[in-house]
């Protein structure tokens, strides 16, 4: 013998039915917290705002570099004392 049920009933009154917490609130800001970070990424990646992050590093980046080979220079000509 075989039965079978039919239940009609909405997810939320399943849920209810069955106990189960209301997620759907948590879900919400979530959402809203990851639109926002998303948001911020795009901001980021906008020309002017890398240029402003990566420049000021590659600037005192050439500066070391360029202090390393004048003094490498002017060391070149320099005998060494012992």
């Amino acid at each position: 013998m075989k039965v079978t049920i039919d239940i009609d009933c909405t997810p939320e009154e399943a849920r209810t039915f069955m106990g189960l917490p209301d997620v759907q609130p948590m879900q919400q800001r979530l959402m809203e917290e990851l639109e926002e970070r998303l948001r911020q990424n795009v901001r980021d990646m906008e020309p002017e705002a890398l240029m402003n992050k990566w420049l000021p590093l590659g600037m005192q980046g050439m500066e070391n570099i360029q202090k390393a080979m004048w003094s490498s220079m002017m060391n070149a000509g320099k005998k060494p004392t012992d």
